[in-house]
């Protein structure tokens, strides 16, 4: 297993609101485990950037802690280790919100992925993506986004690509951190050799087509320089907005 995460603050922006993080520990003798994760922060008073490493840096720890123990996965118990981590990482973020008026508001996305034994396990709030990228570098979107557009997409009001570009296209109707409790989408992909993951915000997703994402992983660089690609992709794209990835190779 191989990863690589990294993170731009766009061609406009003045700081960056984006954050990511992957781990991958050798548990026992011959087993390991991925976990990474990936998150946009909104919030005045550039409190966005606290809500996102809080999230990211806090959901790797206790997954660490909780699923991982004397050198033993317990993964069978992911689904509500998922769930109990998710739930902690909102109550620290809601909580600090509290703290000062200037982080009022704060939230964020985050966007969870644990690779083990071939089979990846998902986790979502907001719209920061998980895309399963196969070995000719077809996209297959696992997360679905909480998010206006996403429901008119949903409902047949307007396509994908139309949502790229429409008004609402920013407005997420779920975040971790703004409300006491947070509700999270959990899925779970079998992974084949060769195949990779690859977590996005959507300073890649909503400025860059399906198709152009594609060409990219047609190439079958390594990780860095796919990783670097997508970044360089979004910014000549349109750059108005952070940009962060992360590529999984099972």
């Amino acid at each position: 297993m191989d990863f690589v995460c990294t993170s731009h603050i766009g061609m406009v922006r003045k700081n960056n609101e984006d954050y990511c993080k992957g781990e991958i520990v050798e548990v026992g003798e011959d087993s390991e485990v991925g976990i990474f994760a990936i998150a946009d922060g909104m919030g005045g008073h550039n409190k966005g950037e606290v809500a996102s490493q809080l999230a990211v840096e806090n959901i790797i720890e206790l997954f660490n802690d909780k699923l991982i123990q004397n050198d033993t996965i317990k993964i069978e118990y992911i689904d509500d280790i998922i769930k109990q981590s998710y739930n902690t990482v909102n109550s620290m973020i809601y909580e600090k919100s509290k703290e000062d008026i200037s982080y009022e508001g704060m939230g964020t996305t985050l966007t969870l992925a644990v690779l083990y034994q071939g089979t990846a396990y998902i986790a979502n709030v907001g719209d920061s993506r998980c895309y399963l990228v196969n070995k000719e570098g077809k996209l297959e979107k696992i997360t679905s986004d909480h998010s206006i557009v996403e429901e008119y997409v949903k409902a047949n009001i307007i396509t994908e690509e139309e949502a790229r570009v429409h008004p609402d296209r920013n407005k997420i109707t779920r975040a971790v951190g703004t409300e006491p409790v947070v509700v999270v989408d959990i899925f779970t992909r079998e992974l084949e050799e060769g195949e990779r993951l690859l977590l996005a915000t959507d300073g890649l997703t909503g400025a860059v087509d399906r198709r152009d994402i594609e060409k990219v992983f047609e190439k079958d660089e390594d990780a860095n320089t796919l990783a670097d690609d997508l970044i360089d992709l979004s910014n000549s794209s349109s750059g108005k907005d952070n940009v962060t990835v992360i590529i999984v190779m099972a």
